[in-house]
């Protein structure tokens, strides 16, 4: 039980020459026997965290993760690397999960995954008694805050771990976590004494992009096909209407693209589940009910089109793209709307003050985020409690925007509120208020009289999506608020010194988005990393990977992730030795695939195909 042992189970199971960061320290330290709390992003290593210990203590690791529908991929994934693996839930027979059960105790498993629910019932804690057990590995830990993304009333129950098996160690894992969320799911699940490794939250091969929302499924349409043509992607909207009206549309201009949220049938979200992680080039169109615990390693965009309602939620949706390490982009388009849909949604629902607050807040965050004049991820990163340099790699270090003084035209708007609710007795929307400000008629000002107002026209120097831009920042900003069913603008207490004249107020302006700039960042991002003349071979690789996934019924990934292909492709080997080292091939997979492999690069570099 040592590093030296759990470096040959790395190298000869899982198939790499090295840990990566604090991986290494958390291995010895849970070898060893000590309890952990692991923060490191998504795509970072996690699960060898827990999985390698589990192999190199005596005993089976219980793994408890929050959705049983990837368990069989998790345990094929394994198996595939030769590691005994199994899962308990209700998607086994009575006969199934008998046959697992004897073989924990017969200590015939080295891994078994279990959703929170099951682990806390007396019969599962009895069934764990009677086994020889490794560790527990928590994943997913942050679902134990009340205040964090993707809160489980079932991860509370937890705690028990601690008093029912002292002297097994326990790991929490997660890749979002606030420091109010890291203190939280300490003391929840009773993690007082253990060791705590921070990673960075850096995903450095994301390209954050926020754009203002202007006909949003069609620029979604234009990212797919000038950047992510042929490639899998996460779209993610808020309702399931959206999801199913944006999920058709791409259909319709020939993007394989499927639906999944909570109304759909189970079978068919199991369907289009497995479809996902089992096809390349599928998107997969969803609300933030999907996503949790996906290993795809080669989802190459997640696109918004909808404002999510926390940075966690953000930084963990968008954390599903490039968990390969490969290029991949983070894009959502943001407009006026989002702010005042998702404000009136917080207002309108059920909860304590306290909760509405705390919502509030994670909203201010994530129009903080949109709204920054500098760079994305240095905001994302200091959400995080860390910090950081400017990138170089999202939207605004490309092309920094620019503030401008706005005061003047923020006090003509604010002016415009108060007269329309003073001389007339009139609340208004955005719309109409812009209208107002630049002076054009419409129905509703005729009627009520709103040319004979002194601020009628006094904004027509201004655009209406400059105005709207306006609104939209004086929003995030709570310079003004949009109250009722609909959304009427009124003035906040942030209103008043600036109207006075004894503040200014800065905003954004948008940058024009080149051609050019976007295309920087385009091309297929899994092949941008290889030479010319080696994209053939991987593309045959890619194809020989899909026909092996399909004969055995797994994720094309539990087979060979991208980045090993491209190892391939780059090393061109000749014979089993060569492929020995290559990144992501354990002496299982080299046992089962390298002849097959070797015979796709000599079929390849002779012209044609095996």
């Amino acid at each position: 039980m040592n590093v030296r042992s759990a470096h040959s189970v790395l190298e000869s199971v899982f198939g790499y020459e090295s840990f990566r960061g604090d991986q290494a320290a958390i291995v010895e330290h849970v070898v060893a026997g000590g309890d952990a709390v692991v923060l490191m992003p998504t795509g970072g290593g996690k699960s060898l965290c827990y999985q390698i210990p589990a192999l190199v203590r005596e005993g089976t690791g219980i793994v408890i993760s929050p959705l049983i529908a990837l368990m069989q991929d998790q345990v094929d994934a394994l198996a595939a690397n030769g590691v005994r693996a199994a899962f308990l839930n209700s998607t086994l027979s009575r006969e199934e999960a008998a046959a697992v059960e004897a073989d924990l105790l017969a200590d015939r498993l080295d891994l078994l995954y279990m959703a929170p629910e099951r682990l806390v019932q007396s019969r599962t804690l009895d069934l764990l008694s009677r086994a020889r057990l490794s560790l527990f590995a928590i994943d997913e830990a942050h679902c134990v805050s009340q205040w964090g993304h993707d809160f489980r009333t079932d991860y509370l129950g937890l705690s028990v771990l601690a008093e029912a098996f002292p002297n097994v160690p326990r790991v929490a894992l997660t890749a979002t976590a606030t420091p109010a969320t890291h203190r939280e799911l300490t003391e929840r699940l009773r993690l007082d004494g253990a060791r705590h490794f921070v990673s960075s939250f850096d995903r450095p091969n994301i390209r954050y992009r926020i754009v203002e929302k202007n006909q949003p499924r069609a620029q979604l349409l234009d990212l797919i096909r000038t950047e992510h043509a042929g490639e899998s992607g996460i779209v993610y909207c808020l309702s399931r209407r959206s999801v199913d009206q944006t999920a058709e549309a791409l259909r319709a201009q020939g993007i394989d693209a499927l639906g999944y949220h909570a109304g759909l049938p189970e079978e068919e979200r199991s369907a289009h589940q497995a479809r996902f992680l089992r096809e390349d080039g599928v998107v997969m169109v969803a609300t933030i009910a999907f996503g949790m615990g996906i290993d795809k390693p080669d989802v190459r965009f997640v696109a918004h089109l909808d404002l999510p309602k926390s940075v966690e939620g953000y930084y963990q949706e968008t954390g599903r793209a490039g968990r390969d390490g490969l290029p991949a982009t983070a894009w959502m388009a943001y407009g006026l709307n989002d702010v005042v849909q998702l404000r009136r949604m917080i207002d309108s629902s059920e909860g304590s003050a306290a909760r509405k607050r705390q919502q509030r807040t994670h909203i201010d965050a994530m129009l903080a985020l949109c709204e920054t004049l500098t760079c994305r991820r240095v905001q994302i990163l200091r959400y995080f409690g860390e910090d950081s340099e400017p990138c170089g790699n999202c939207d605004n270090c490309a092309e920094p925007p620019t503030g401008w003084d706005a005061t003047v035209p923020v006090q003509k708007l604010l002016s415009a509120i108060i007269r329309l609710d003073r001389e007339r007795g009139q609340q208004f929307g955005a719309g109409q208020i812009i209208d107002v400000l630049r002076g054009k008629d419409n129905p509703r000002s005729s009627q009520s009289g709103h040319a004979e107002l002194t601020v009628w026209g006094i904004g027509a120097d201004l655009s209406e999506n400059v105005w709207r831009g306006i609104v939209r920042q004086l929003l995030a900003r709570n310079v003004i608020a949009a109250v009722g069913d609909y959304g009427v603008l009124v003035l906040a207490d942030a209103a008043g010194p600036i109207l006075r004249g004894e503040e200014t107020i800065e905003l954004r302006r948008e940058p024009e988005r080149s051609q050019r700039a976007r295309t920087r960042s385009g091309g297929k991002a899994a092949v941008v990393e290889l030479a010319v003349e080696d994209q053939p071979l991987f593309e045959a690789l890619r194809s020989w990977r899909a026909e092996q996934a399909r004969e055995q019924g797994v994720p094309a990934y539990v087979v060979f992730n991208d980045a090993t292909l491209i190892g391939v492709a780059e090393r061109r080997p000749a014979s089993i030795d060569q492929l020995r080292g290559i990144s992501g091939i354990g002496l299982k997979k080299l046992d089962r695939y390298g002849q097959a492999l070797l015979e796709v690069v000599a079929g390849e570099s002779s012209g044609g195909h095996p």
